[in-house]
């Protein structure tokens, strides 16, 4: 058992909030710091200590990756655990990947039984579950067709490209849209298309000149991105509903709706970038269902697969009209194993119960946060939708990230790093929950220590 940290303890009161009836007085304890141990039948297998894990990746992994110094050998449920049996509660499902939690019995039966059939044949046959998952997304969303990619990064790169051929195709005989609107906050991605639609500089400039023709416009500003679409040039505006990477911020509905009837009128593409935001993290399967606009391209990947490599762009037949055999591809996509293993996982999330149960769980998450932390200084805002919800912090939320982690608690940051993103498995209890409030309460004097 590891050291127990008392950095303060007297009552705070935590205001009013009509949710939740009462007022209560809490006393806060900041940073506990308990060594919880995995139970025996997740012990981890492996011989090497945490430290060893860190040292061998400092000298053979290029350093793209500044880590939290953990390493992660095993988890069930909303449970990982190191090396040395340490246990943490997950509410970053490995940056929304992981929306049935770890090892779902149902997910690892398809990822089983799959790989013993067969794992890759590549694009130059038919296979089986490629088929059956297309059919399934075809059925539950707008589209009409699927082009399957390995990630959201290629998930987007498609769109792009279809978007472009889409505007050669319909306007031959014209000089055709060839450019993009994207927004601020923005995240499409890391690969030289997918980074040209991305908004933060920093990810940009060092590896310049990235695709041209992005026009980066303010989220959410109507008039602005009204005219530009009207200008003729814009070959399809990309947008995320809810953006994840960018600090959690929602788009309205007058927003959304204003982007579908500009490009209706110029002849532009919409594209709903659901990477992060699909998939029933809203609450509802698709997050852009709450705003009642219907793309003519969406892109897919981190949860659909259950932790598997995946992605995929659905597109409406208009946009599937224009794509020829050869116009783009890839040899892993849309392989048996990972596509039975999205079976299995579309299969859970997208029944209603399961959908009332996360916006159920998200708004009880959401609650209890303001609710807990609403009285604290730092604390600007608690928004989200669903079980994707963001702390907005005055300071860095990096020193609280880090005070939850020795905690037992897994969280991420998101924004210009001020923004605390929580993102837990679809299947976390209210219980858990509860816990996870808990510690982010314990640990907010981090943030006084450190700033």
């Amino acid at each position: 058992m590891g050291s127990l940290q008392h950095f303060l303890d007297s009552p705070i009161s935590v205001p009013f909030s009509p949710n939740l009836n009462h007022r209560r007085s809490f006393f806060l304890r900041a940073c506990l710091n308990l060594d919880v141990h995995a139970p025996d039948s997740v012990k981890p297998k492996t011989h090497l200590k945490s430290r060893e894990v860190m040292e061998m990746e400092g000298k053979v992994l290029v350093g793209t990756y500044a880590r939290n110094p953990v390493v992660i050998s095993n988890g069930k449920g909303c449970k990982l655990y190191d090396p040395e049996g340490r246990e943490y509660l997950d509410c970053t499902s490995g940056i929304a990947v992981n929306a049935l939690g770890h090892g779902d019995p149902d997910w690892v039966k398809a990822v089983v039984e799959q790989a013993n059939l067969l794992t890759h044949v590549s694009n130059v046959f038919y296979s089986v579950p490629q088929v059956e998952l297309a059919k399934r997304l075809v059925a539950c969303s707008f589209a009409d067709r699927v082009f399957f990619a390995n990630s959201g990064t290629e998930a987007n790169e498609a769109a792009i490209k279809f978007a472009r051929k889409y505007q050669r195709f319909t306007n031959p005989e014209k000089q055709q849209a060839t450019e993009f609107i994207s927004f601020s906050n923005s995240f499409h991605g890391r690969t030289m298309g997918a980074l040209a639609l991305t908004s933060k500089e920093q990810y940009r400039f060092p590896f310049e000149p990235v695709m041209p023709g992005v026009n980066f416009l303010e989220y959410g500003d109507v008039q602005a991105a009204t005219e530009l679409i009207k200008s003729g040039r814009i070959a399809a505006v990309f947008v995320e509903p809810i953006q994840g990477e960018g600090g959690i911020y929602s788009a309205t509905k007058e927003f959304l709706q204003s982007l579908r009837s500009a490009c209706d009128d110029a002849g532009s593409l919409l594209v709903f970038d659901e990477v992060q935001c699909g998939l029933g993290r809203t609450g509802y399967l698709w997050a852009h269902e709450v705003y009642g606009v219907v793309p003519d391209i969406m892109t897919l990947a981190k949860p659909l697969a259950g932790g598997l490599p995946i992605g995929a762009a659905l597109v409406s037949e208009k946009v599937a009209a224009a794509i020829k055999y050869g116009d783009h591809g890839s040899t892993f996509a849309g392989g048996p194993l990972v596509c039975n293993a999205a079976i299995a996982v579309l299969d859970k999330i997208s029944k209603p119960g399961f959908l009332a149960s996360v916006s159920k769980k998200g708004q009880y998450f959401k609650e209890l946060l303001i609710h807990k932390l609403g009285g604290n200084s730092h604390v600007r805002e608690v928004r989200g939708l669903g079980l994707i919800i963001g702390i907005e912090l005055d300071v860095s939320a990096s020193p609280l990230v880090d005070a939850c982690r020795d905690s037992g608690l897994l969280i991420l940051t998101a924004g210009k790093g001020n923004v605390v993103r929580l993102v837990p498995p679809l299947i976390i209890s209210e219980q858990e929950l509860e816990r996870a409030a808990e510690i982010i309460l314990e640990c907010l004097p981090a943030l006084d220590k450190t700033n």
